[in-house]
């Protein structure tokens, strides 16, 4: 017994608090992307564009909060780029997402080269700062965004026609809502909150930015919308319980267990596809998703 309270201790639910985090901003952005009706694989290059111009940020102005707003403004910009291609240019919205990825992962190494003259990794720079011990201010903000974006898609006006331009966007268009601009919006505003869960990861915890440090939670991230339904407080849910995995391994490492150090890494992983392939049946996406209003 007193073996499972001191694996059960302050240090794992801290663990799980930073590990959602960056989980739960992702996801919500994810969440708002998909609602109005555009699929987005790009969390993840989202993510790694924020979180190096939030290091870029800090570095040239010399304080994390212009740092945060430099990621923000960045990862709408980026995000920008995917609505443009899956929008204005109706591309798959599949390849687009993969582009801004891959773009990402290449563009981020090299101007740490250009930049620094270094490789993998930017020198360190100052962090925003705790409001209590380990706890970093972006991680109520990151839990804070959650009931919001709850109230913005069920409650006001700009968000039943987010919704409705995610369910039937022809239908939407028919009655005068510019489903575009919408898209447009949302879209911009998955890439503001990826852009918050990649900041965290530098300015909020690490300090610095190493190469594709993201390490697949826009994925993950992606993973809990769907397991939590499309809905808000769902995907948080899901967040906790793939951070609760990703806490879960850090402190069996740290406790000495005796699981393989490889099965320890990949259970956060595993846990994800697990969890996707058994609700992926019973969770129904936007009925438009994907679909434009009007035909080419």
């Amino acid at each position: 017994m007193d073996g499972i309270i001191d694996f059960f201790d302050l240090n794992l639910f801290k663990a799980v608090l930073r590990m959602a985090t960056p989980l739960v901003f992702a996801a919500m952005g994810g969440l708002l992307s998909e609602r109005s009706g555009i699929m987005n694989i790009a969390l993840e290059g989202l993510m790694l564009s924020g979180a190096f111009a939030a290091v870029v940020g800090t570095y040239y102005l010399h304080n994390p909060w212009w740092g945060l707003l430099v990621a923000l403004i960045v990862g709408g910009l980026t995000a920008l780029i995917h609505a443009f291609w899956s929008i204005g240019l109706r591309s798959d919205q599949i390849v687009t997402g993969t582009a801004i990825n891959l773009l990402a992962a290449g563009t981020t190494v090299f101007l740490i080269q250009r930049i620094w003259a270094q490789s993998g990794r930017t020198p360190t720079v100052q962090k925003l700062p705790d409001v209590a011990a380990q706890v970093n201010v972006l991680v109520p903000i990151a839990f804070l965004c959650v009931p919001i974006v709850y109230f913005f898609l069920k409650s006001s006006k700009l968000g039943l026609r987010v919704m409705a331009c995610g369910e039937h966007p022809q239908a939407a268009e028919s009655v005068g809502i510019n489903v575009s601009l919408l898209r447009y919006g949302m879209v911009m505003m998955s890439g503001v909150f990826a852009a918050a869960a990649g900041a965290f990861l530098t300015i909020g915890s690490l300090g610095l930015f190493t190469r594709d440090m993201t390490a697949g939670r826009g994925f993950i991230a992606l993973a809990a919308v769907i397991f939590g339904n499309w809905m808000p407080f769902g995907t948080l849910a899901a967040c906790i319980l793939f951070a609760g995995a990703q806490a879960f391994q850090i402190q069996a490492q740290t406790k000495g267990i005796g699981i393989s150090a490889d099965l320890l890494l990949a259970l956060p992983y595993v846990l994800t596809i697990i969890a996707i392939a058994g609700v992926v049946r019973g969770s129904r996406a936007p009925a438009g998703l994907g679909q434009h209003p009007t035909p080419n």
